[in-house]
């Protein structure tokens, strides 16, 4: 559970993007904690210290999606990825690897924090979860069992991010309904920024990809060209 400012590790080998982001956090008494390269971060986020990390891709040593699939392996701590690159498919390579959440540079101050509190609004929204949420969630073969946060397909866990699992929990909890884009980035994202939209493109194909045997017929979730998403209601198989 986290109590107060959480602690971020700064992942960046750019001295002067590196300095705006620390003094970024300097000034609303975030903790932090810096690394300039791809083995430093790893040595860092092995400590337990970091609470969020914010990694940048483009490091020295190590590519920063091979950083985070490292981390993946044994941690669930939130990264987020603050990167030039700025095409699709670096976001989805970054996000199916474990990435929570994919800010492209050049970005404002304003935006880092925002993604911040977002962040740290989830995890606490999930670290809460357990104590309000007791029912279990079928559909077909689907099944979210909201005590424990896990989300099965077959009676396979799926590992889903922070964002995954709550969009799928929004789509659960409103089964049968056409949910609009609107409502979707106001539930999970909270203070949403126009930029969200494309966000919420990719998390959705990112997560289609884990529970959708054919993402080009998907089963479970609908989408509404223009409007928003739906999950189908499914009988039993």
């Amino acid at each position: 559970m986290i109590y107060g400012k959480p602690t971020i590790l700064v992942v960046e080998d750019d001295p002067p993007i590196r300095n705006l982001i620390t003094t970024t956090l300097e000034t609303q008494n975030y903790k932090y904690m810096t690394a300039e390269n791809g083995t430093k971060a790893l040595l860092a986020a092995t400590s337990g210290s970091a609470d969020i990390i914010l990694l940048d891709l483009g490091l020295p040593d190590i590519d920063g999606v091979d950083v985070i699939k490292k981390i993946r392996s044994w941690s669930v701590v939130p990264i987020i990825v603050i990167s030039a690159r700025s095409d699709d498919r670096d976001k989805i390579q970054a996000l199916d690897a474990g990435a929570d959440d994919y800010i492209t540079k050049p970005f404002s101050v304003e935006e880092l924090l925002a993604r911040l509190r977002a962040t740290l609004r989830r995890i606490q929204y999930l670290e809460s979860r357990g104590a309000v949420e007791e029912s279990v969630f079928h559909n077909g073969n689907l099944t979210i069992d909201y005590t424990s946060a896990v989300v099965t397909l077959d009676e396979k866990e799926i590992h889903l991010m922070p964002i995954e699992y709550n969009l799928i929990c929004l789509l659960a909890k409103n089964v049968g309904k056409v949910l609009t884009h609107h409502f979707i980035l106001d539930k999970v994202w909270t203070n949403a920024i126009e930029s969200d939209l494309s966000s919420l493109r990719v998390y959705m194909a990112s997560l289609r990809k884990k529970i959708e045997i054919n993402t080009s017929e998907p089963k479970y979730i609908q989408t509404h060209i223009g409007i928003g998403y739906r999950m189908v209601k499914i009988d039993s198989e």
